[in-house]
């Protein structure tokens, strides 16, 4: 990922050291009291030392040591067990686990959509539709999402991507009801799988194109990850009004990195709305 290892959240360099990093950052928002364990004045770093992790979790110090540093592989016993000691919520908790090493190469997504796949999202319309890579680079959408947000044949090939459009494109802010918590969401997700990629060009361009945003960078910095939740988004549209949308993702299972996304209508009047955009009716 872009960076210098300076604290800007956006270095290390490998997923072990991306793994400790995280570590690291948990360990030290932890006190002593949450844990149950006996304060001291004597404390010159936040959080808990890594002796303290070490014990909670039933590992010896070095070996903790070893692993905020990168320099170890471990298993995902281990990795649990100090997930459980600095009390990992169930996201943190998946993050964490999938640096579990696994010698089997990961297979690169297609490049291509499918004319199945391509059918499926036309076939949507006027319920907006796409579908995205591992990047969360759009590939294919239909006139519903283009309405709906922009239409990605605008934009510059590498500005078609949901990550840009949400942090990026001005108007996401104001379209977004809840756009706060929306990006903070989908940043961590991203974040959770950049981690696992250092090495991965378009993840980096990616991540140093957000940078740009000061929201963006900041909460980068703070390693937040999240997980993928279905639910209800409100959008506040120029020409339909109040829009509330069921958000379904699906994995393309004969394309494997493909992920198909679509907005369902939560109540009658946002069907109306989106077959008023589509000009279906």
């Amino acid at each position: 990922m872009p960076g210098n290892g300076n604290g800007d959240g956006t270095d290390p360099s490998t997923p072990r050291k991306e793994l400790g990093a995280f570590l690291r950052s948990r360990r030290e928002r932890r006190t002593p009291a949450e844990m149950g364990l006996p304060g001291s004045p004597r404390r010159r770093t936040p959080g808990l030392r890594r002796g303290e992790v070490a014990a909670l979790a039933g590992i010896s110090e070095s070996w903790y040591a070893w692993l905020e540093q990168g320099r170890v592989r471990t298993s995902e016993q281990v990795l649990r067990a100090v997930a459980r000691a600095l009390r990992l919520d169930e996201a943190e908790t998946a993050h964490v686990l999938s640096f579990v090493e696994d010698t089997a190469p990961e297979e690169p997504a297609p490049g291509w959509v499918s004319r199945n796949l391509l059918s499926l999202v036309e076939a949507m319309t006027p319920n907006p539709a796409v579908v995205i890579d591992p990047h969360w680079d759009l590939l294919a959408w239909n006139a519903g999402y283009a309405a709906l947000l922009t239409d990605p044949a605008r934009l510059a090939p590498k500005q078609r991507n949901l990550l840009w459009l949400v942090f990026r494109w001005p108007p996401s802010r104001r379209l977004l009801a809840q756009w706060e918590p929306e990006a903070r969401s989908l940043l961590g997700q991203f974040r959770a799988h950049a981690a696992r990629h250092p090495d991965d060009r378009r993840y980096a361009e990616i991540a140093g194109e957000l940078m740009a945003d000061p929201d963006a960078a900041r909460w980068y910095a703070e390693r937040a990850i999240a997980d993928f939740q279905p639910a209800v988004r409100h959008f506040r549209h120029p020409t339909a009004g109040d829009l509330r949308l069921r958000y379904v993702k699906l994995a393309a299972v004969d394309e494997p990195g493909h992920h198909f996304l679509a907005y369902l209508p939560d109540d009658a009047s946002t069907g109306a709305g989106l077959r008023t955009l589509t000009g279906q009716t």
